[in-house]
C-alpha cells in the first residue's frame, strides 16, 4: 500500500462533461457520483461540445455550479476550469461568492488562462495569445481576492480555494505559486513529478510555502491503482475522473475503493 505523506488527504473527484445529455440525467449523475461517496464533483467552462457530435447539447459550467451546489450536501463542487476571460474577475468574484454561500462553504474556484478557440470566436470574445490571456490571469486573481475581502456579504469560507489549471512552466506555475490554494495538472507520474519540482521552485522564488498548495491530477477509467499509487507517490492527493455520457459509474466505484484502500 503507498502511505501518503503529504499535509493533504487523498481525496476523489469527478469531472462530469456537460455536454450530450439533458439536464435531468446530468443533475441525477450529480446526486449519484456523491451518493458513490467522491470528494469533488466538477464540470467545465465551455460552450460547445469538445467531443463528439460539435453540434450537439450542452450546457454553461456556471449556472450548472448552482445547480450543483443545490443537488449536493457533502461534496465539494467547481469548474475544471473557468476560463478567466469569458468574464470580468470582479463579476467572477461575486458568482463565485453567491455559489459559495449557496453551497454552504463548498466552492472551489477552478480557473485558467483559456484555451478554446470556438467559444472566443462564436461567443465575440478577443482571443489574443497564449501571454495575453495568461497576463489577463495574473491581473484577475488579485481582483478577485480583493471583491471577497469588501463585497458583502462575504463568502462564507474564511478563503474559497482557488485551483489553477495548467502546466506552463514560465508563466501558469508562477501564477499558482503566487495566489492558487490547489494546482491541476496532467499526464503520468514522472511528467506530474517535473510540473510540481518546477511549482516548488517558483514557490521558493516569491516566497510561498510549496505545502500551501494541494496537487490534484486528471485520471481516467484505464489507469490502474499502481498509476493513481505512483501519482501519490510524487505527491499528488487529489486524484479527479473525468467523463461524459453515457456514464460509467463502476469507473467511478473503483477510483472510490482505491482511496478508501489507501486512506
Amino acid at each position: 500500500m503507498t502511505q501518503n505523506t503529504t499535509a493533504y488527504p487523498i481525496r476523489v473527484g469527478v469531472q462530469l462533461h456537460p455536454q450530450h445529455t439533458s439536464y435531468q440525467d446530468f443533475a441525477d449523475t450529480v446526486r449519484r457520483v456523491e451518493e458513490i461517496g467522491v470528494d469533488t464533483i466538477w464540470d467545465w467552462d465551455h460552450f460547445f461540445p469538445l467531443y463528439g457530435d460539435l453540434q450537439g447539447n450542452h450546457f454553461e459550467g456556471w449556472t450548472l455550479l448552482t445547480a450543483m451546489a443545490t443537488l449536493t450536501s457533502r461534496a465539494r463542487i467547481g469548474c475544471l476550469v473557468t476560463c478567466n476571460t469569458y468574464r470580468n474577475p470582479a463579476l467572477l468574484a461575486d458568482m463565485a461568492k453567491t455559489v459559495d454561500h449557496i453551497s454552504n462553504g463548498r466552492l472551489i474556484l477552478g480557473i485558467g488562462a483559456g484555451w478554446f478557440d470556438r467559444d472566443y470566436q462564436e461567443y465575440g470574445y478577443e482571443f489574443g495569445t497564449p501571454g495575453s490571456r495568461l497576463a489577463a490571469l495574473e491581473e484577475a486573481l488579485p481582483i478577485i481576492r480583493h471583491r471577497w475581502e469588501v463585497d458583502v456579504p462575504k463568502p462564507i469560507q474564511p478563503r474559497i480555494p482557488i485551483l489553477v489549471g495548467g502546466g506552463g512552466e514560465k508563466k501558469t506555475l508562477r501564477i499558482t505559486a503566487k495566489y492558487a490554494d490547489m494546482w491541476h495538472g496532467f499526464g503520468n507520474s514522472s511528467v506530474l513529478a517535473h510540473k510540481m519540482q518546477v511549482l516548488d521552485e517558483w514557490c521558493k522564488e516569491v516566497g510561498r510555502d510549496p505545502r500551501e498548495i494541494e496537487r490534484s491530477a486528471a485520471t481516467n477509467k484505464a489507469d490502474s491503482d499502481e498509476a493513481r499509487d505512483g501519482c501519490v507517490k510524487v505527491g499528488v492527493t487529489h486524484l479527479i475522473l473525468g467523463m461524459g455520457a453515457p456514464w460509467d459509474f463502476e469507473a467511478v466505484r473503483k477510483l472510490v475503493r482505491w482511496r478508501d484502500s489507501r486512506s
